[in-house]
């Protein structure tokens, strides 16, 4: 199959030729004849497929076919997660479209100065790659339309969802007119990109050409185990002096170790420098200029690096530290093997990781083959999963047996009897026979009769001078106790009055008054006194 049986036009073919590209890859040849029909697609394919090429040729195609184009704004719309992707995207969108007449391609990303693409954004511009941050200021500040885009392209959705773009990405969207055509280009299809597609797209259709379960043939994959940070190093070392090692690239977690692991590495005599976050984009620009170059032969990178790095001499990448998410292994590993290249890719972790790398084997859906390398060995073996532990009561070879050695019938089978501890030896006799106890005293001795009735309790030692008390049972000297039985009734006083009745419960009419009615009319001086 050739790509002018997919519907493109004798320009971009011929640009294609020029590039040494005459046969279009799988991927490609499942996109681009639904991408030409105008369907919006949901593609899915691993890295370094040639995806790139699967949704700006049909975009471009498109964008050649309108007459006075020129005058007209932003045509296409290409999102990408980080700067290098973005400028990887904008490089192939000029050699595609070398043969078009006008075509102006301009890039907004991060870390480059507004100068710049505020004098780019007040030309035209037919394809714009941003990345979402800093096209969100520019839109801001009004400084480019997007009416006018016919198509829009998210490259490595998964990739912007996870660091955080999601909300840029809807406001963008909403800047687009609706009768635009979406691609939407991702590791994965389902989860939050799935959400994503259905709230921006129109009935798209899906393009799976391969899984992150499927292995890469082109990609032989080692594990090595490390006891400690030193003996990790020693290893890299190895490694990196292979005789077939071209260029390598080696991916860590954070973004000091990028730094401090190039720092040694140039101290140990390779030509090795750091990419990273931190960097503004000429720094950035620069170093991967000097790989493609061949004056940097290790590339010491974070994950920033893992997507968007396109240098085909990388024959070796080494994940020195693990990545947080098992599918970015995935992209870490497809630096290299690019352009039918074969490639190796090497795991180094410690045996605290092993719950990391069995998560990875998991999500790629094979197991990474574990090798050594003679004289650099781990010292502490790799210690078998829970599913080979000896089952319980087995004494494995040079270890003690598992379980108690002593249970209710007594020892094991081929245990031991169990040794006294020295505070233990006094406490039985010599024939292991408790001796008798002695006995109880007289007063803590059961006295029960044999009619089962408890005589009086024997008096104790020092409760014998004391004079025996008996308590007279009620009617034999004991008075009964009436508290109100001897009080006289109380007598009237002398200017006393008759009190009124209580008036009967509820809430009808006045409140009703309980003083004294001899005491109504008097004035309050007037009034007798009482103690």
């Amino acid at each position: 199959m050739s790509f002018d049986s997919l519907g493109l036009g004798p320009q971009l073919v011929a640009a294609l030729r020029d590039l040494g590209i005459d046969t279009p890859t799988s991927v490609q040849s499942a996109a681009i004849p639904q991408a030409l029909a105008g369907h919006d697609l949901m593609v899915s394919s691993q890295t370094g497929s040639g995806k790139t090429a699967a949704f700006m040729l049909p975009a471009l195609q498109r964008l050649s076919h309108r007459a006075g184009a020129g005058g007209r704004g932003v045509q296409i719309l290409v999102l990408a997660p980080t700067r290098e992707l973005a400028m990887q995207v904008a490089d192939a969108a000029r050699a595609y479209g070398k043969q078009i007449d006008g075509l102006r391609v301009a890039t907004v990303v991060g870390g480059m100065p507004y100068g710049a693409q505020i004098k780019s954004l007040s030309r035209r511009v037919d394809v714009l790659v941003a990345t979402p941050g800093r096209l969100i200021d520019h839109l801001q500040a009004r400084r480019v339309n997007l009416s006018t885009v016919q198509t829009l392209v998210l490259d490595e959705a998964d990739r912007m969802l996870d660091m955080g773009f999601i909300e840029d990405i809807e406001t963008i969207v909403r800047s687009t007119p609706d009768d635009r055509q979406t691609l939407l280009f991702s590791a994965t299809l389902d989860g939050t990109v799935a959400h994503l597609a259905a709230n921006l797209m129109h009935d798209p259709k899906r393009v799976e050409i391969t899984t992150h379960r499927q292995k890469h043939t082109n990609i032989t994959q080692h594990l090595l185990y490390a006891d400690d940070k030193a003996h990790k190093l020693r290893l890299l070392d190895h490694l990196l002096r292979d005789a077939s090692l071209d260029q390598a690239i080696v991916f860590t977690a954070t973004k000091r170790g990028a730094d401090d692991l190039a720092d040694h590495l140039s101290e140990e005599g390779f030509a090795a420098a750091a990419l990273h976050g931190d960097m503004n984009q000429r720094q950035r620009t620069r170093t991967l200029g000097l790989m493609q170059k061949g004056q940097v032969r290790v590339l010491v990178a974070t994950d920033v690096a893992a997507r968007g790095i396109d240098v085909q001499t990388i024959s070796h990448a080494v994940n020195y530290d693990l990545p947080l998410q098992a599918e970015d292994y995935v992209h870490r590993i497809g630096r290299t093997g690019r352009a039918g290249r074969d490639g190796q890719a090497i795991t180094l972790a410690v045996h605290a990781e092993r719950h990391k790398v069995r998560r990875i084997e998991h999500f790629i859906g094979q197991a990474i083959p574990m090798e050594t390398i003679p004289g650099l060995e781990p010292q502490r073996s790799v210690r078998p999963t829970y599913k080979d532990k000896p089952a319980r009561g087995a004494r494995p070879q040079g270890g003690k047996p598992h379980g108690k050695p002593w249970h209710k019938d007594g020892p094991a089978s081929g245990a031991a009897p169990r040794a006294r501890k020295p505070w233990q030896q006094d406490a039985r006799a010599g024939d292991d026979t408790r001796p008798a106890r002695a006995s109880k005293p007289s007063w803590q001795q059961d006295t029960h009769t044999a009619d089962g009735a408890r005589p009086a309790r024997a008096r104790k030692p020092w409760e014998q001078d004391k004079p025996a008390f008996t308590r007279p049972e009620r009617g034999e000297g004991r008075p009964a106790y009436h508290p109100k039985a001897d009080r006289a009734p109380r007598q009237a006083r002398d200017g006393d009055a008759p009190r009124t009745a209580r008036p009967a419960a509820g809430k009808t009419g006045a409140k009703p008054s309980f003083k004294r009615q001899d005491r109504q009319d008097q004035p309050r001086a007037q009034r007798p006194r009482f103690a």
